[in-house]
């Protein structure tokens, strides 16, 4: 067939198929168009219309992440971007795996430490670095006891200690007729910042107060007195008595530490430079004689080699850590009182 340009057309082409004989039969014997790698029944999207998921055509979001026949290359880097899948970032799985090497990992082969001889200065350094690991250890236990501890202060009691005479009235009464004295002791503390005042008898654990053994006999000549738990405090102690003469007397005030202090048996006490302490601080002085004089054992850390002075005192060769307390606890002994002479006259 030949076109009114002069151009000829083949007979299977589109334009000669669309030239039939009646109007209709162009309608009847033709489909619609249909491009070229479009699936069957597709229809072409209009301007401006947006393409939605449809029955008979699989949407965008289904497995395949691009349109039918559409070229890899040509589509939009952006819309590439939001296509591909979110991955882990780089380098994270490998931080995830990272993990700190021990101290036997660390430690170089016999063989390569023959082999190099600059190696024994790396090995060195290892060996430092597990001291100062114990070292930081021990020191973060030390402040974590001293954060325990409540601060303490120091601060001057004054003791106080008078006596009255009253003669005797022959003509009174009975109880009047013979003189006595009354011996008292008080006291307080010095500056104190504190608004509370605080008893007097709340600082001793017991007060004796011994008197003259000729004038008032062996079994009348101690006044005693001992905290209980059911003691009530006090601001003073008063002690009466019949009598005219001057009369000597010996006060022992024994301290309430708190915590309990003890005091050493002599031998350990010139050995360890401690004299009375907290068994806490005596048990740290032990420890720092044991680490000093270096006698714990190499091979057995538990126990510990005793030096001479160490089998005077103990009257063992060897003795375990764990048995140290039991062993000390005959060796503490009480603090000694404070002893106040003083004459009644």
């Amino acid at each position: 067939m030949t076109s009114r340009a002069g151009l000829s057309l083949p007979s299977g082409s589109p334009m000669n198929t669309m030239r039939g004989q009646s109007p209709g039969g162009y309608r009847q014997s033709m489909g619609p168009y249909q491009r070229p790698g479009m699936l069957p029944g597709a229809r072409m999207p209009m301007p401006g219309m947006h393409m939605g998921a449809s029955p008979m055509l699989p949407g965008y979001g289904g497995p395949s992440q691009m349109r039918p026949a559409m070229n890899p290359m040509m589509m939009d880097p952006f819309r590439k971007r939001l296509l591909t899948p979110p991955g882990p970032p780089p380098g994270l799985g490998h931080r995830r795996g990272f993990k700190r090497r021990k101290m036997a990992d660390k430690v170089l082969p016999q063989r390569i430490r023959e082999l190099v001889p600059e190696s024994q200065a790396y090995m060195d350094l290892l060996a430092f670095e597990r001291k100062l690991d114990q070292t930081i250890a021990r020191k973060r236990m030390e402040i974590q006891e001293a954060i325990k501890k409540p601060l303490t202060q120091k601060r001057k009691l004054r003791i106080y200690i008078s006596n009255t005479f009253t003669p005797g009235k022959p003509d009174g009464e009975e109880s009047e007729r013979v003189s006595s004295w009354e011996l008292r002791v008080e006291g307080k503390l010095i500056e104190d910042p504190s608004k509370q005042k605080r008893k007097f008898s709340s600082f001793f654990k017991s007060l004796v107060i011994e008197l003259d053994k000729d004038l008032y006999g062996p079994d009348n000549h101690l006044v005693e007195w001992h905290r209980m738990s059911t003691t009530q405090e006090t601001d003073g102690f008063q002690v009466k008595r019949p009598g005219d003469v001057n009369v000597k007397c010996t006060l022992l005030l024994m301290l309430d530490h708190q915590p309990p202090q003890y005091k050493l048996d002599p031998r350990l006490a010139r050995l360890l430079g401690v004299h009375t302490q907290t068994r806490a601080n005596i048990m740290q002085a032990l420890w720092l004689y044991i680490k000093t004089n270096k006698l714990q054992d190499s091979h057995e850390k538990e126990h510990i080699n005793c030096n001479r002075y160490f089998r005077q005192i103990f009257n063992c060769m060897r003795m375990r850590f764990s048995d140290i307390p039991m062993k000390l606890a005959s060796l503490l002994q009480h603090p000694d009182p404070i002893i106040i002479n003083h004459t009644i006259r």
